[in-house]
């Protein structure tokens, strides 16, 4: 006997109006048990609501461009008696496979720059009237009033016009710059870029920035003018470290374990952070302390075709090598699957953006706040080294440590690279 059966967003950790970017499934399909039915995507990850259920779809019950939140109903579905067992009620949603992303229609291009830019005016007041009348989400409303700003006076560029947070943000931010509130810039008085009409100099095509690529663009500006960086430069010798990776990687190669210089990185920096504490801190909200972390976890750049994202490996500084080896592989895997859930992505102490896979000689990378440094490997290469009286080739790889200058000091900043160098260029320094 067939049951209809209701499939609610299941918990997706500490987020509430999150969009729905793919409706996956149609009425009168069947799935399976953890068939992917819809994608959400909130500003840190993207994520798939499996099914519970074995059965057939028979309503859908949102649409494209929602904002959905824990135990907001999305369908129903059909089962039988034989396939009605549901997943465990505490089964997280698992992050999604690549979807693609509903882009707001480009703006249509100018035939010259704008000689100026029309600035609206937050009120003083929110326009009840108004406010209540806007197209915009519960959180969203919530958020302009946190501000103070009359969602009445704001255009959305969501779906259908609907105002989303980066609305809200973009017209407080614009009527902080025309002085429309009593507020500081902060002296970063910037003119807008121009808009112009590429076309007018030949073919071109308009190609929509992914969600990530967006978010990350957002977060590399704030560090980038936010956090006073300082880059410090230094070649390493790896050359008995990289047989030691060649060796290990035979010796285990039955068990399926790889072993990454990105692995020898990670064990090497939870060495360095134990050494020199100041690297494993963050400034708080108000700039006035500086809060140590007694625990270590290394934030790891993958390059995904979505875009750049830094999964979290955690606890380095407890597991072994071999251990640290397998994770970085394994969440390789989910990042490009887009398998990483947000708790994969927070907690970070300090990062490594490793380009030795690619190419280069060095790098400025910028800070991944809350953390105060940011370690970049470029691509090793053999190099005459002068030793006892002879130059004899050696493997050296260029390391590139950006920090915030108002944590650490140059000086120490050079002892950092000086200290990984030395554990990277004798393996017998890891087990210390």
């Amino acid at each position: 006997m067939a049951e209809l059966k209701d499939i609610l967003v299941p918990d997706i950790g500490d987020f509430s109006g999150v969009e729905v970017i793919e409706i996956i499934v149609s009425p009168g399909d069947t799935v399976n048990i953890e068939d992917p039915l819809v994608s959400l995507e909130s500003d840190k990850a993207a994520m798939e609501i499996p099914s519970e259920y074995a059965g057939v779809i028979k309503e859908i019950k949102i649409n494209m461009g929602d904002s959905v939140s824990q135990g907001d109903l999305l369908m129903t579905i059909e089962v039988s008696e034989d396939t009605a067992v549901a997943a465990p009620a505490e089964k997280k949603a698992e992050p999604a496979k690549a979807a693609p992303v509903a882009a707001a229609p480009a703006a249509k291009p100018t035939p010259a720059p704008a000689p100026a830019v029309q600035r609206q005016v937050v009120s003083t007041a929110i326009d009840e009237a108004s406010f209540s009348k806007a197209h915009a989400s519960p959180a969203v409303r919530k958020f302009a009033r946190e501000l103070g700003a009359n969602l009445g006076q704001i255009n959305g560029s969501g779906l259908k016009g609907r105002i989303i947070k980066d609305d809200v943000k973009a017209f407080v931010k614009q009527a902080l710059s025309s002085g429309a509130i009593g507020a500081s810039t902060g002296g970063l008085s910037v003119e807008p870029m121009p808009e112009i009409d590429f076309s007018q100099f030949g073919d071109i095509e308009t190609q929509p920035l992914t969600k990530i690529n967006k978010l990350t663009g957002k977060f590399l500006h704030r560090n980038w003018v936010n956090i006073p960086h300082v880059t410090q430069f230094d070649d390493v010798d790896i050359t008995e470290l990289e047989a030691f990776r060649k060796e290990l990687n035979i010796e285990h190669k039955d068990a399926g374990i790889k072993v990454t210089m990105v692995a020898f990185l990670v064990k090497a920096i939870a060495s360095a952070l134990k050494e020199y504490p100041r690297f494993n801190s963050s400034l708080d909200a108000a700039g006035e302390n500086l809060i140590l972390k007694k625990y270590i976890n290394v934030g790891v750049a993958m390059d995904t075709p979505a875009g750049l994202v830094v999964p979290v490996i955690k606890d380095v500084g407890c597991k072994s090598l071999l251990d640290i080896a397998k994770e970085v592989i394994e969440t390789s895997v989910k990042a490009r699957d887009k398998k990483l859930k947000p708790a994969d992505m927070s907690g970070g102490c300090i990062s490594i953006s490793s380009l030795g896979g690619i190419g280069g000689t060095a790098f400025t990378p910028i800070v991944n706040a809350p953390e105060v440094a940011i370690l970049g490997v470029s691509r090793a290469a053999m190099k005459p080294v002068y030793i006892d009286g002879e130059f004899v080739p050696r493997l050296m790889m260029p390391l590139s440590l950006s920090y915030d200058h108002r944590v650490i000091d140059g000086a120490d900043g050079a002892r950092f690279t000086t200290f990984l160098g030395q554990i990277l260029a004798d393996t017998r320094r890891l087990v210390l």
